[in-house]
């Protein structure tokens, strides 16, 4: 994660805390063998891979006389650095916020002797220094509300999709487990991709096109990470409602990593903190990325056990499209699965009707003569009830 941002890591070690310490979490011997490092090593900043009390930053800082920042400093300034458009700078915003609201602003500059401090505020200011808790109180509040209005307007988004409709297949996954690849592969978009933690930070959709020739919206979200804590998921939680409104969710996974069943866990359990357990328990379509990096011992084990599965899973490679038309037919099932295609005669003189198919069914084909509209439409087998029951009040 510190190489992510082009920090310099000059040592790392494990460090056994069987009782933490209220001011400084490390015993006093723990304490002052890492202040020798510090002082050998001229290190200028240390990250701890765990939560810091504002009192223990303020301790370990004044003992090792370096900058200090704990793990979730760490992913803000990762989240700083990526964000890109005025949603993204605005959620990353109001995560910094959150944190730093119990520390006052004495961290706003922790990284400026190696670079310039959050991505969002382009370096320290005296401005900043100046800032107390009401004020940053107040900017919460505003930030909240412009992201209200960006929820608002995705609410909107969402409807209009809805009156088409396209369904939804949402993209989901640890970061850097190459979703961003494998939304380029499969909507030949130009979305950025790199080798990255966090490389999206704003959500982005496009058109899907199936091999059934049904046509579905894919939507590329942020990355998760395993220990993100609640507060940075309820700032982006605005982005992540296209995930709670998604009709298929692919979970993508690296499956060259060495913590694939691990990062699936941190995934499954960010899912549940959204209040999609039911799509958890539903199963989601795994599509096992990266193929094109094991060792074809690794690929021929990997391939064994997705035969073995009864979830739908899928091994590909989105770098070069190996196993990519695999995950599109897996995807054209599951939308059949829960629908059923019909043939019906509206006459065009009955609109609401004809604007009701097309609000909650997928309109396949359509021919007019001079008195009905004969459909072909996918509905659930719901809808294809509500519909004969309108036609019956008829």
């Amino acid at each position: 994660m510190a190489r992510a941002i082009d920090l310099e890591v000059v040592r790392a070690e494990i460090v056994r805390v069987t009782r933490p310490v209220p001011g400084t979490l490390f015993g006093s011997g723990n304490v002052e063998m890492l202040r020798g490092i510090v002082a050998d090593n001229q290190i200028g900043l240390v990250v701890v891979d765990g939560p810091l009390s504002p009192v223990q930053q303020r301790n370990l800082e004044r003992r090792w006389q370096a900058k200090v920042i704990d793990r979730t400093g760490l992913i803000l300034e990762i989240f700083g650095e990526r964000a890109r458009t005025h949603e993204g700078r605005l959620q990353v915003e109001l995560a910094a916020l959150s944190y730093q609201r119990s520390r006052l602003v004495r961290s706003w500059t922790h990284l400026e002797r190696q670079r310039g401090g959050f991505g969002f505020l382009g370096g320290p200011g005296e401005s900043q220094l100046e800032i107390d808790r009401r004020l940053i109180g107040e900017r919460i509040a505003k930030l909240r509300r412009e992201l209200d209005d960006v929820k608002r307007t995705r609410t909107l988004h969402r409807q209009a999709r809805r009156r088409v409709p396209y369904p939804v297949v949402a993209l989901v996954g640890y970061t850097n487990a190459g979703k961003s690849t494998l939304f380029n592969r499969l909507t030949r978009a130009a979305v950025g991709a790199e080798d990255l933690l966090f490389a999206t930070l704003d959500p982005t959709m496009r058109r899907l096109d199936l091999p059934s020739g049904r046509k579905a919206i894919l939507s590329d979200t942020v990355g998760f990470i395993s220990d993100l804590p609640t507060h940075l998921v309820a700032a982006f939680r605005a982005t992540l409602e296209e995930v709670t409104e998604a009709d298929i969710v692919v979970h993508v996974r690296d499956a060259h990593h060495p913590d694939s069943a691990a990062q699936r866990a941190d995934v499954l359990a960010v899912l549940a903190d959204l209040g999609l357990e039911a799509l958890v328990e539903d199963g989601l379509i795994e599509a096992m990325n990266k193929i094109d990096l094991l060792e074809p011992m690794a690929r021929a084990s990997l391939s064994n056990q997705l035969q073995r599965r009864n979830t739908d899973s899928v091994a590909l490679s989105a770098a070069t499209g190996e196993g990519c038309d695999g995950l599109l037919q897996l995807i054209d099932r599951r939308l059949d699965a829960g629908t059923q295609a019909v043939r019906l005669d509206v006459p065009l003189s009955d609109g609401r009707t004809l604007a009701w198919i097309y609000a909650h069914g997928e309109v396949i084909g359509r021919r007019d003569d001079g008195e009905a509209a004969h459909l072909s439409v996918r509905l659930s087998e719901a809808d294809l009830g509500r519909l004969r029951h309108r036609q019956r009040l008829h």
